[in-house]
């Protein structure tokens, strides 16, 4: 099992930078405006032979009103509870801060003998000089870095490893689970469908829009599900989408969106219909070819009857015609009403997204259609196919090869398609249609 290292310390003293560097990559948002990070973040990192996981935490206000600084507080004390090491991350820059000494009684309440002092943005003579003040903070040692520089890391990371088990850096926990990307515009309640999902607190909830500004990984076990559940952040148009980190937030989500598994798009059953954003995320989904599942949550606060789901439902498929296979659950996350339906479906349409049909059984099927409705003949040229066959792809993929492949259009292909899915369904998948020449 691999260790878990926390960074924790005031807003703005550099934790996501130090938590891109231990990472070496750009996981995590970076902004000179404090308070960026809200809710835990997660990844891997590996030194000396050793692989770790790193939290980063929002930064931490002891006594505030802000809704927001009350639900990071949660955060960075689950994530103290969670760690083996500790990294408390102060400002050599902007010197001790009353906030610092309030920090560090915390640390010390919850008993955590592995705690590294880290003073960032010490990038000079001057500021290293000057970061004997932390001694104050009674924690001995410290370690005088720059997290936009690097400097000062490597003998970090050396003092992190040794708190830690020997572990296989490629030995990746994660390595292998579905990934579910769960998509939306902001306060539509993905991180609420998280938190039922997992029977506590995992993300930040509340009824401000746009609470959730990274895309954040949380492992959920249960019930015979085992994925990596990916909350992201609301998807705004793009003209409502203003400064940096809104900007950042939505390149989050779309490197999210292309490293998963199956993608679920939840929408606003308040709303009385689809709106244009959430046929752009949908949109989105289609053009990376990822397996889509639509989530009509809030639907206990519609009260809504059969009757009315049913108009509701063809409603959508009529406004993201012609994605005809796309299921579409009820749900409430707030309720947790037929949720675990909905991981049921993600289950399903993963299996689909496996099936592969021998080929003697699909030019047995197929042939006789294709002979019985040929596609029609263009420049005077009579177009045959002679074979098909399933080839290797991210998504259900098939091979048909004909004489003249560049004729055929994309009317026939779409006729080939709905043959294959009435017949094999592949329900939620994308299925790409090829044509070779024979």
């Amino acid at each position: 099992m691999k260790g878990l290292v926390a960074i924790v310390g005031r807003p703005n003293v550099g934790k996501s930078t130090l938590f891109n560097r231990l990472v070496a990559q750009r996981d995590a948002i970076v902004d000179d405006q404090p308070g960026v990070t809200r809710d835990r973040n997660y990844g891997a990192s590996e030194w000396n032979g050793k692989g770790f996981e790193v939290i980063d935490t929002g930064g931490y206000v002891r006594e505030s009103s802000d809704v927001f600084e009350a639900a990071i507080r949660e955060q960075v004390e689950i994530a103290l509870d969670e760690a083996d090491v500790i990294l408390f991350c102060v400002d050599g820059k902007e010197g001790m801060a009353h906030d610092d000494y309030e920090i560090a009684d915390i640390i010390r309440r919850h008993q955590k003998a592995n705690v590294l002092l880290v003073v960032n943005k010490v990038d000079n003579f001057a500021r290293s000089q000057d970061a004997a003040e932390f001694y104050a903070l009674g924690f001995g040692e410290f370690y005088a870095i720059s997290a936009m520089s690097g400097s000062g890391t490597g003998e970090l990371l050396d003092a992190v490893v040794e708190f830690l088990p020997d572990a296989d850096p490629d030995a990746d926990p994660w390595d292998g689970i579905p990934r579910l990307a769960i998509l939306g515009k902001p306060n539509v309640g993905k991180s609420s469908l998280v938190n039922a999902l997992m029977g506590k607190d995992v993300n930040i909830v509340t009824a401000i829009a746009g609470t959730t500004r990274d895309s954040v990984h949380t492992h959920y076990s249960a019930f015979g599900f085992e994925y990596i559940l990916v909350d992201t952040a609301g998807l705004r148009r793009k003209s409502k989408v203003q400064d940096n980190l809104e900007f950042y937030s939505t390149i989050r989500t779309v490197k999210a969106l292309q490293s998963c598994t199956v993608a679920v798009v939840m929408v606003d059953a308040t709303e009385g219909e689809l709106q244009n954003q959430d046929l752009h995320i949908i949109g989105m989904v289609q053009k990376h070819r990822k397996p889509l599942i639509i989530a009509v949550n809030k639907w206990d606060a519609v009260k809504k009857t059969d009757k009315e789901a049913d108009a509701f439902r063809l409603h959508i498929e009529q406004r993201i015609a012609p994605l005809s296979y796309v299921p579409i659950l009820f749900i409430s996350a707030k309720e947790k009403v037929r949720i675990h339906q909905l991981m049921q479906r993600v289950q399903d349409v993963v299996k689909e997204g496996q099936r592969k049909i021998p080929t003697s059984e699909l030019n047995e099927f197929l042939l006789p259609l294709i002979v019985e409705k040929p596609p029609a003949s263009q420049r005077g040229k009579l177009i045959r196919i002679k074979f098909v066959t399933q080839a290797e792809g991210r998504n259900p993929t098939f091979v048909f090869f004909a004489n003249h492949p560049t004729l055929v259009q994309e009317s026939y292909k779409r006729f080939l398609e709905n043959q294959i899915r009435q017949r094999y369904g592949f329900w939620g998948w994308p299925i790409s249609i090829f044509i070779r020449e024979k």
